[in-house]
């Protein structure tokens, strides 16, 4: 009986051992550092009949540009862009809505970015950005 449980242990202890070799890697989140953050409207033949989500309202576009510095040392794929955006008012431009769109490649070290949103055409400018920051995968993500 001892015997079998001393096997039973040291075969446990194998496979676990064995395990690291065939686990999948995983993949953390990566935080990209965004500064230098501007926006300008538009060009013309991108902004042409925009219209804010989820409703007909004619909408104004703008880019939002900036530099993105990833510290990760490998490419993060399709990074979600989070912040807040507020018209000369100070009302939220993007009402409950924080994500404001995504980076497609961020590669290592400090490059450029842009992404394009949308602003009811009823709220004035210019606009403010707040607390802009992105988090993505260094892998391939299914989606």
């Amino acid at each position: 009986m001892r015997f079998r449980t001393l096997a039973i242990s040291f075969l446990a202890g194998l496979l676990w051992l064995f395990s690291i070799w065939i686990a999948p890697p995983a993949w953390a989140l990566t935080q990209i550092r965004l500064f230098d953050i501007d926006y300008h409207e538009c060009p013309a033949e991108i902004g042409a009949g925009s219209v804010t989500p989820g409703s007909a309202m004619a909408a104004n576009c703008f880019l939002i540009t900036g530099k993105a510095e990833n510290a990760s040392g490998k490419p993060v794929i399709n990074a979600d862009v989070f912040g807040r955006v507020f018209d000369a008012n100070n009302d939220p431009v993007m009402q409950n809505r924080n994500r404001l769109g995504s980076i497609d490649e961020v590669p290592p070290g400090v490059s450029d970015f842009e992404f394009r949103i949308s602003v009811a055409a009823n709220q004035p400018t210019p606009l403010r950005i707040e607390h802009l920051k992105a988090a993505g995968f260094t892998g391939k993500v299914r989606r």
